[in-house]
């Protein structure tokens, strides 16, 4: 669209605002005009003033048309990509169901079995510990320890207290883990970020009337010819190929954002607004398919070792060791290891 096209739109635009008949209303004050201020009906002779406003009014029609057909086929398009994102999303979160179902590796742990992994992992911490230290009969030296311990709980105390200050500037989660914003509202699940934008205009918006621009860390949306409605950056980056946005219903701007970061809660959507209490989002039901590679691998490992455990059998560091030493016995077997222990 040229300049000469558009640069009445905000114009235009705050004149629709103002004729709650529509259209209609619109067309009625704008012939008014020109009965009452021009010759246009009778300057260019019988019959010259309706072949000029239907030669217009088809030439315009035309291109409405084509472009209602390529508004459609582009919707049409970000339905099936949207769809085709969902199934994929699907089948491999089946096929990852199916591979845990099937890897005897992993098993869910029940309340009694992690409280007593927590026993364990604690009990080792604590032992680790006190070897460190090492025994101390000191008295100054138990009364130094005292000292520093009342110290640290009066610095944790203090921190503490400063976190929670912060936290209490800060907005409370709607029922979507976003903001219920003046003039938006956003939610979001780990992986996407959902906004919805009213936009307060007395006719039915198309995507031809509004300005919508994502970047990896910015955006910016709102009504042709005026000032934006948002404009800011994200707090982390966003897939472009995979962020999409539609009129719904003709009076709201709905954006859908991918996130890069699916392990990361956002404070707000964007950084110049309030934040909100990330610790006290409602988190989604986890799965082991949905942790990160190192994440997972690391539970899988803990989960094994305390199922062999419970059954008498190596772990897999144990597995490990023995693994080194059965090579090594094969690549040697000159040498004699019958009377070798190993631990």
């Amino acid at each position: 669209m040229t300049k000469k096209e558009d640069q009445f739109d905000g114009m235009l635009l705050a004149m629709a605002q103002q004729h709650e008949g529509g259209v209609q209303d619109l067309l009625d004050t704008i012939f008014s005009f020109l009965q009452r201020k021009t010759d246009f009906f009778t300057g260019g002779g019988e019959g010259a003033a309706e072949k000029l406003l239907l030669s217009i009014f088809r030439r315009y029609e035309a291109a409405a048309v084509a472009k209602a057909e390529s508004d459609k086929a582009e919707r049409a398009e970000q339905e099936k990509r949207r769809k085709e994102r969902l199934e994929k999303k699907r089948k491999e979160e089946k096929a990852e169901e199916e591979k845990l179902d099937n890897d005897s590796r992993i098993v869910e742990l029940t309340d009694e079995q992690a409280v007593k992994l927590q026993e364990e992992i604690d009990s080792k911490k604590l032992a680790k510990e006190a070897a460190v230290a090492g025994p101390s009969n000191d008295t100054s030296n138990s009364n130094k320890n005292n000292q520093d311990n009342n110290d640290s709980k009066k610095a944790d105390g203090s921190e503490e207290e400063e976190e929670d200050e912060k936290e209490k500037n800060k907005l409370k989660p709607n029922s979507g883990n976003g903001a219920d914003m003046p003039n938006y509202r956003w939610t979001q699940t780990l992986g996407e970020v959902e906004i919805r934008v009213p936009l307060k205009v007395s006719f039915s918006v198309r995507s031809r009337d509004v300005v919508v621009t994502i970047a990896k860390k910015h955006l910016s949306c709102g009504l042709k010819g005026q000032s934006p409605i948002l404009d800011g950056d994200f707090p982390n980056e966003v897939k472009l190929e995979e962020s999409t946005w539609v009129i719904e219903d003709g009076k709201v701007l709905l954006i859908n954002l991918e996130k890069v970061n699916k392990m990361q809660w956002w404070a707000h959507v964007i950084t110049s607004e309030p934040e909100i209490r990330t610790k006290e989002v409602n988190p989604e039901p986890s799965k082991l398919s949905d942790l990160d590679i190192e994440t997972r691998g690391l539970v899988e490992k803990m989960m094994y070792d305390q199922r062999q455990k419970e059954l008498g059998l190596p772990t897999s560091d144990e597995q490990k060791k023995q693994g080194v030493i059965k090579k090594f016995m094969e690549q040697h077997p000159e040498m004699d290891f019958s009377k070798c222990k190993f631990n």
